[in-house]
């Protein structure tokens, strides 16, 4: 087989610091690296949201001699505004002949057509389209059940679950919530089974997902007897538009606070429908500032290093955490804990993923199968309001 010459863009080295050994596959292909390249990791390197991956990203480079880097003299007289423009220039001035850019930026691959520079997704990166929007965790009727899945049945749905088949006939209530769909049910039915550790939530937002995991965490934590849970986690990636998080003045609760503001709503929400005393410093006043040994809002960067036990941990928002950093969490989940992971692959706000390479997805399709994981697409006929319904349904 002929020798291959892939030149890296710089989201798939952030995406996948390991990209550099996996393309050159051995000694069968060579590996470049743009100079811009370089230059756009420097200007990441403090970006609280990322750089941390990217300085794997630059020890990949450092550590790995065969790596070639194009040359600075000819990087250093290009102007164009637009980094990406500058990166094909490189490859065609002073890069190797029948060099294949490598990115998942699908304009630079359209510019590199222009270029006539032949393009790729990085395919590790690229694992399947919607796995969390097409497993639905339902199967149809004749197919071989999924663990943990559902199957309708008479119009009845059968769970098959830890304990093998059974029909949930029931509604359930908790924290003094009912669920406004049969879905919500089922969903409530994955959080609160014994034998499920790890969950996933699909869904378009305002279908109830963030509230009936947090009423679910309170049930477990606050009133279901003999249960190991000690404290609730609310995980979530930071992904900024306008002020960095560390400019904001306070503690790690009055920093994230911004971003999980609607949190704090339906926990108040919550205590009001059933006091909630003991998550809050003071229940009585005007702050409801959390009780951080009862509950504890940490950003996904925090978690490196830490060991959770006996917890009930939420994650937010997993569409806007790459699959580094999923593996980086999930591995923190040490005995006696419920993990309960929600997302909407529709709404991936951070610029290097997209919506079948994040969390979520990777989470889904690795997973799937396993006997104490189980995965289900949130939907129903209504969400939180009128407004909301006619989003939703004419697809806006």
């Amino acid at each position: 087989m002929a020798q291959k010459h892939f030149v890296l863009d710089t989201n798939v080295l952030i995406e996948n610091p390991k990209c550099i050994v996996a393309l050159r596959n051995g000694v069968e292909n060579q590996i470049y690296i743009p100079y811009t390249v370089l230059g756009e990791l420097d200007g990441l390197k403090k970006d609280p949201r990322i750089g941390h991956i990217v300085s794997q990203a630059v020890r990949a480079i450092l550590e790995d001699e065969a790596v070639n880097i194009f040359p600075p003299d000819f990087a250093e007289t290009l102007t164009d505004p637009v980094m990406d423009d500058r990166i094909l220039k490189e490859i065609l001035h002073v890069g190797p002949e029948e060099a294949t850019l490598i990115t998942n930026d699908r304009i630079l691959q359209i510019k590199a057509k222009c270029y006539g520079i032949p393009s790729e997704e990085y395919r590790d990166s690229d694992p399947f389209r919607s796995e969390s929007q097409r497993y639905t965790g339902f199967v149809e009727e004749g197919d071989e059940p999924v663990r943990n899945c559902f199957r309708w049945e008479n119009g009845t749905p059968i769970f098959h679950g830890p304990d093998g088949p059974k029909e949930i006939g029931y509604t359930h209530e908790i924290w003094g919530v009912k669920p406004r769909s049969v879905y919500q049910n089922l969903a409530l039915e994955l959080m609160l089974c014994e034998g499920i550790d790890l969950v996933s939530i699909q869904s378009e937002a305002g279908y109830g997902k963030t509230f009936l995991s947090l009423a679910a965490a309170l049930y477990l934590m606050l009133e279901r007897k003999d249960n190991p849970y000690r404290k609730i986690y609310l995980v979530k990636p930071v992904v900024e538009i306008g002020a960095k998080m560390g400019y904001l003045p306070g503690d790690i609760e009055e920093k994230m606070l911004p971003y999980i503001k609607y949190i704090q709503d339906l926990l108040i929400k919550l205590h009001d429908i059933r006091p909630a005393n003991r998550i809050f410093m003071d229940p009585t006043g005007d702050s409801f500032k959390f009780n951080p040994k009862k509950f504890e809002v940490q950003p996904v960067a925090f978690l490196r290093g830490m060991n959770i036990e006996n917890a009930v941990v939420i994650v937010d928002e997993m569409q806007n955490l790459s699959r580094g950093e999923t593996r980086a969490l999930l591995t923190r989940m040490g005995e006696g804990v419920k993990c309960i992971c929600l997302g909407d692959t529709r709404q991936v706000d951070n610029p290097y993923l997209n919506e079948s390479n994040n969390g979520l997805n990777w989470t889904v399709r690795k997973l799937k199968g396993y006997k104490n994981y189980a995965h289900m697409v949130l939907k129903g006929d209504r969400s939180r309001g009128p407004i909301t319904d006619i989003v939703l349904k004419s697809k806006l």
